[in-house]
């Protein structure tokens, strides 16, 4: 009988220091993950989702304790919560961030928060391999904020991380558990974000292989406004390099930069070769990124070029309908659409107008 205990006792330490070949079911804090993309920057959280278990009205100030406290274990002797189950919940920034308008650099965090009735103050700290928040130090902070916490009218069973109000550059990331909720704000500077990965992919020597990565680099900052002297410079090598080619793409983006710097003769003149190169397709864009520049005007009469040459083309009458709808003449927006629909045979080009239509009379905003 000895021997069947020694024998027992040595396989459960076989199992425990994780030498066992056989699979085990996680525990009840399933673990999880969640990710989000904020234009270029990627978000991920790791965490582990505790049930309520009937528990109701037992987590917040009781399971979950209020603001910093002794634990009585590890070493902390004013330890948050550990935003979660077992290891620390972790929250990773491909990029600099900023939380609730606060920076933050790039990295992982251990996530931690201090919760209250009203108030919850989150945690990001440098240190994120520990087990709980039993060995927090505040020296190990990264950043601190404050937010309100807010009230659900169901409960959530499971702890879980969620993504919502999303734009192009910022979201907002809130952890939802019974009936709480504490949400905050995620922004990134896309623009300079992305000026950034055009440098780092430049000195790789990405952008000489091809002239579209260049020709797109400098039309981004053309567009935005931002970064005209370097843009000016990548517009030029799109077209004067070995890789580069003069076509209606390179030569309207170099030309648009010029006249940035008020270089408007040379930019007519480039203007003048590029044109007569143009595709339906590439005409609609560029009267597109023209309107971007509120340049409404000018956009117009490029879709108008457009349609005259091509006036049975699907991206012509969408031109047109783009044209007319950013001159605030709804009315002729929907007279092109009609037509566009008429006139395609394609089922998703006929769908794409009628919805267009149909927008336009509700009144909803069709191009942004």
């Amino acid at each position: 009988m000895k021997s069947v205990l020694i024998v027992f006792q040595l396989t459960v330490l076989f199992i425990i220091t994780g030498h066992s070949q056989i699979t085990f079911p996680p525990d009840a804090n399933k673990k999880a993950s969640v990710s989000e993309d904020i234009g270029i920057t990627t978000v991920k959280v790791n965490y582990s989702r505790p049930q309520v278990k009937g528990r109701e009205g037992k987590i917040w100030g009781d399971l979950v304790h209020y603001g910093f406290a002794d634990l009585h274990y590890g070493t902390s002797k004013a330890a948050p919560w550990r935003a979660g189950a077992n290891e620390n919940t972790t929250i990773e920034f491909s990029t600099e961030v900023s939380i609730e308008d606060k920076p933050l650099p790039a990295g992982k965090y251990g996530f931690f928060i201090a919760m209250g009735a009203e108030k919850a103050t989150l945690v990001f700290s440098k240190f994120n391999t520990a087990w709980g928040s039993f060995y927090y130090d505040p020296k190990d902070d990264a950043l601190r904020v404050e937010v309100p916490v807010q009230k659900l009218n169901e409960s959530i069973e499971r702890l879980k991380y969620e993504f919502s109000d999303q734009t192009e550059n910022a979201a907002v990331l809130s952890l939802q558990w019974e009936k709480v909720k504490v949400p905050f704000k995620i922004s990134v500077d896309l623009q300079k974000m992305q000026i950034e990965a055009f440098r780092r992919e430049f000195n790789s020597g990405i952008f000489y292989r091809f002239w579209q990565n260049m020709q797109m680099a400098a039309n981004y900052c053309l567009v935005n406004n931002i970064n005209l002297e370097e843009g000016l410079s990548w517009a030029d090598r799109s077209i004067n390099t070995f890789f580069g080619e003069a076509n209606f793409l390179t030569l309207s983006t170099y030309a648009g930069l010029l006249e940035k710097f008020n270089r408007k003769k040379e930019a007519d003149s480039l203007m003048q070769k590029a044109l007569p190169m143009a595709t339906p397709l590439q005409l609609l864009m560029y009267g597109s990124s023209l309107n971007k520049m509120k340049k409404h005007q000018e956009a117009f009469k490029i879709f108008k070029m457009n349609y005259d040459k091509s006036p049975k083309e699907n991206y012509a009458n969408l031109g047109m309908v783009m044209g007319y709808y950013f001159l605030e003449n709804k009315k002729e927006a929907i007279k092109y659409a009609e037509k566009g629909k008429a006139m395609t045979t394609e089922p998703g080009w006929k769908s794409y107008f009628d919805s267009l239509i149909s927008d336009m009379n509700a009144g909803k905003e069709i191009f942004k």
